[in-house]
């Protein structure tokens, strides 16, 4: 009996050390692979949707040629596949650590235009796509980070492919900035809180002039001055209104057809928004 459990124990260890070596083997599957065929490699399974897959190689690539040009790219298409992987947090993560590192490359455009895309679909939302809503009465936060990002673009890179579409983004947020003041404004209305309202209402016909808010602004401006029982303040944003009104500066922000399909010509061929 004895030899038999010895056969049977002995039979168990080898299935194990097997074991081992098949998981080994599995694990170093990549490890004689150039820089090449690593980067060949997780090209193709980032086009097949398989980001995870894509991120361990583009981690491969720089853990064993961090100072080749496929590390570098690795990098950049790192922050592309945590976006597609919906992991907003890393993409920015992993864009900056670009930015940093490579500040003079010719693609770092991209990298900051990523950026301003990923704070971009976080402030718009997923459901935007499929049922109308108003994103104007979101928090701002990531519409501001979008704008500042996409700010940073226009500024440093006039000449890049990516800066039409950023500054017609930039219009977009501009203006749900703007009115996502004029929805705290009315809801400080509405509460009696006139004082925080006109505050509001203040704010955005000094910072967002240009866009279709002011004009809501200065409503509330002479209804907010009104209920405070300042009545000359009032008259004064009713001239002021009516002035506006007159020489034509109140304006329609809404993007143009043409506009619209400039940048969705653009955000469609980059498949910003495909899974």
């Amino acid at each position: 009996m004895s030899r038999i459990f010895s056969i049977i124990v002995s039979l168990l260890l080898a299935s194990t050390i097997t074991g081992c070596a098949w998981l080994g083997t599995e694990a170093d599957a990549t490890e004689d692979w150039s820089a090449s065929e690593l980067y060949t490699e997780a090209s193709k399974e980032l086009d097949s949707a398989n980001y995870k897959r894509a991120l361990e190689l583009y981690e491969k690539i720089e853990t064993r040629y961090p100072f080749g040009r496929y590390a570098m790219q690795a990098q950049l298409d790192t922050a592309y596949a945590h976006y597609k992987a919906e992991e907003p947090d890393e993409a920015i993560a992993a864009a900056d650590r670009f930015i940093k590192l490579y500040p003079q490359n010719p693609y770092v455009d991209y990298a900051y235009y990523l950026k301003g895309i990923v704070n971009y679909n976080r402030s718009v939302g997923f459901l935007d796509r499929y049922i109308p809503t108003d994103p104007s009465q979101r928090d701002p936060g990531s519409a501001l980070d979008s704008f500042n990002d996409f700010a940073v673009l226009v500024q440093r890179f006039p000449d890049s492919k990516y800066t039409p579409d950023a500054r017609q983004r930039m219009v977009y947020l501009r203006s749900n900035l703007a009115k996502y003041e004029i929805h705290v404004a009315r809801y400080y209305m509405k509460r009696g809180a006139y004082i925080a309202a006109a505050n509001r209402a203040s704010y955005v016909v000094e910072h967002f002039q240009r866009t279709s808010a002011v004009e809501d602004a200065l409503e509330l401006l002479i209804d907010a001055y009104e209920a405070l029982g300042e009545k000359e303040l009032a008259s004064t944003a009713e001239r002021v209104l009516a002035m506006n009104r007159e020489a034509g500066r109140l304006i329609d922000d809404t993007p143009s057809p043409e506009e619209v399909g400039l940048a969705r010509k653009l955000w469609d061929y980059l498949e910003l928004d495909k899974n």
